[in-house]
Parts: structure tokens; sequence; C-alpha cells
């Protein structure tokens, strides 16, 4: 939520006037609001750097640093425009305060007074480094909290009291507009096994042994390998075993299709809406495997420093073991600090072939 606070500090630095106090005061509170160049020097800054102010006559304003680069400005080596320690730190820290406690409720203006920024600068730089808003990222935390609840037992409308909300109608609100890869079913029917839900299922033959693909009408929520159709579809049954479930493979052919190109090397990158359940960490976890680019690992280690977590290497393992849609979300390219494939659901093999495919770009190797 933008607060008129927030507001207030974006019209600060609107005007040239305001963009130029701001760098003679060294505001950090500008920084990520815009950025400044000099012409004579060819250098482009942070409204904060420490270097002495140049003449006001040599500065030219930029919205951000592609800009100042397209441009032809190179980043000043002394505040490094370009890098991202800075903004991290801060997007790290206010991760930190929102998940010392996933049940509070905090407002733009009270998290950003706890980190010590703006609350403009604050939003624009945790929607850009997380993907999400504080307030959707807090929306996931309150509906993993339920979910986990849920998952234990719990009754329905307790929980979502001891979420947070005030109604089980205010957590779903919430949660279906956290973000796509939250959750998006009703509380009650997750916890009865998809009661009054309709899941879709197909299985299919690919170079992998079967894959299964269920969704529901608001997207994909299972994506799982097996040597066994028979056995695939009997978890399905399990996990959903009040929904009803129809086997449809013309509707899910397109999502088939997706996978047949991908693992035929034809394809990199997947197209397909989602509808899972994540705790807040594990959406963390979930969106840093997505960024990891095609033909690159990564290993746990370097996952969980990413999320400001160094410690967290075996809840980041966890995290991908619980990836409910292989492929759609690439854990397959985390490996083990040493370089061994390792700790795979869905068999050794088949990571092993699908990150030989992602090297070669060619077809992953049958499995017989």
């Amino acid at each position: 939520m933008i607060t008129a606070e927030s507001r207030q500090d974006e019209l600060r630095f609107a005007s040239d006037a305001s963009r130029w106090q701001a760098i003679v005061d060294r505001d950090p509170r500008a920084d990520g609001a815009f950025f400044f160049a000099v012409c004579t020097t060819g250098v482009f800054c942070r409204p904060s750097c420490a270097s002495r102010a140049p003449p006001r006559e040599n500065v030219e304003f930029l919205a951000t640093a592609a800009a100042a680069e397209s441009a032809g400005y190179r980043p000043c080596k002394r505040c490094q425009p370009t890098s991202l320690p800075r903004e991290l730190a801060i997007v790290e820290r206010a991760c930190k305060v929102l998940d010392a406690d996933p049940q509070q409720r905090m407002t733009l203006q009270q998290l950003s007074d706890a980190v010590h920024v703006s609350p403009f600068h604050l939003q624009r730089l945790f929607s850009r480094i997380v993907g999400v808003s504080p307030r959707k990222y807090q929306a996931a935390q309150h509906a993993g909290v339920l979910r986990e609840a849920l998952q234990r037992g719990r009754d329905v409308t307790r929980v979502t009291h001891d979420a947070g909300f005030g109604s089980p109608s205010r957590m779903y609100e919430a949660a279906h507009e956290a973000v796509p890869a939250e959750l998006r079913m009703p509380p009650s029917a997750y916890r009865r096994k998809g009661v009054g839900l309709t899941v879709r299922y197909a299985v299919a033959d690919t170079p992998l042994g079967h894959v299964l693909v269920g969704a529901t009408d608001k997207g994909v929520y299972k994506i799982a390998f097996g040597d066994d159709a028979s056995v695939l579809v009997e978890q399905l049954a399990a996990d959903f075993a009040q929904a009803e479930r129809i086997e449809n493979a013309p509707r899910l052919a397109p999502f088939v299709a997706q996978i047949r190109a991908y693992l035929h090397g034809t394809r990199e990158r997947f197209d397909l809406p989602l509808d899972i359940g994540a705790t807040a960490f594990q959406r963390r976890v979930w969106e840093a495997l997505r960024r990891i680019p095609y033909g690159e690992t990564r290993s746990y280690s370097d996952i969980a420093a990413s999320l400001g977590e160094p410690k967290a290497v075996r809840a980041v393992a966890n995290a991908c073991g619980r990836n409910p849609v292989v492929l759609a979300i690439p854990c397959h390219r985390v490996i083990g600090k040493d370089g061994a494939i390792a700790g795979y659901r869905w068999g050794l093999h088949r990571k092993e072939a699908l990150l030989a495919t992602e090297r070669v770009g060619g077809e992953a190797d049958e499995i017989a």
C-alpha cells in the first residue's frame, strides 16, 4: 500500500531543484528515486554518493541506471550505482522484520521506520527485488501460516483468526491477491482434500517416463514424473480424495506440449498459469529457482545466501523437495556445493538427464 507519507516522499524528488538539493545533502532517501550524471566526466552516481558534488551546470538527472548507461555514462566506482548489495541489504532487513512474526500486520510506514529508509524508496526496492510489494509479501506469510495449520488438521475458523484474518472470506481474498503462486483454493477445501473442487489431469509419455499434469480452473497445481502411470494417478487420488477428478487430455494438451518441447531442447521457458500453495519461505525459494538461467546451476548454499539466510541450507533443500510443479519451478538446477547431483524427488537419473539437456540444448536421454 502506498501511504500518504510515501506519496509525499515521491513528490519530494520530483523537481530538478529538489533532486539537486538531495545531491548536495547526500540524502540516502533519494537513492533509487533517481540517478545523476556528470557530463564532463561521463560518470553517473547515486544521489548519496560521497564524492564532491559537481557544478550544477554539469549535472543531468536520469530516472534509472539503465537510462544512464544507455546515454553513454559509466557507473561511479565509489558509489557503484549499478550494484545491488546496498539495495539487497535494505530488502533483506525488511524481510527479516516481516519474517520475525509472520502473523503481524505492519504498515509500509512502520516497516520503513524499522529499516531506516523512506516508504517510497522501500516500496520500490522491495517490489523490484522480491517481485511483490511488502503488503503482498505479508499476505503470503499469513496464507502460509494458515496452510500449515490446516495441514495439521486444525479448525479452519480458529486458524483463520490466528493467521491474522478477521474472517475466512477476508483470508481468502488476501491470499488470492498475494502472488500467482500463493494459496488459491478455499482453506476448507484444502483441508478436506479438495472437497468441492474439480481437478483435471492427464498422463503422457515423455523421454523421461510418464508425466502427470493436474490443473484446477485457475492453473496447474501438479507436474510429476514416474515410471508407472497408475501410481501417479493413485497419488493424485489420495491428495484430492474429495475432489471431482476428471481425466481430460485434450484440455491439458497445451501444457503437456510445453513439457515435451522442453525435454526435446526446443523450449527454455514455461508459460503456465500456476495454482499452488506455499509458505512465505517456500515462495522465496521457488522464485529464486525460477531466476536461475537455463543451462546454469546453483548450489543449495547459493540459494540460501541469495535469500539473506546463509544458514538455511537445509530449509532450502526441503523447499526444493516440496516443489509440486517439476520443471515449471526448476529445482533440478540446484546441486550440491561440491557439484554433486543429489537430492531429486523424481530420481537422480532424471535430474542428470535434464541438466544434460540444458547444457547442450538437445533432447533428454530416454529412460528405459
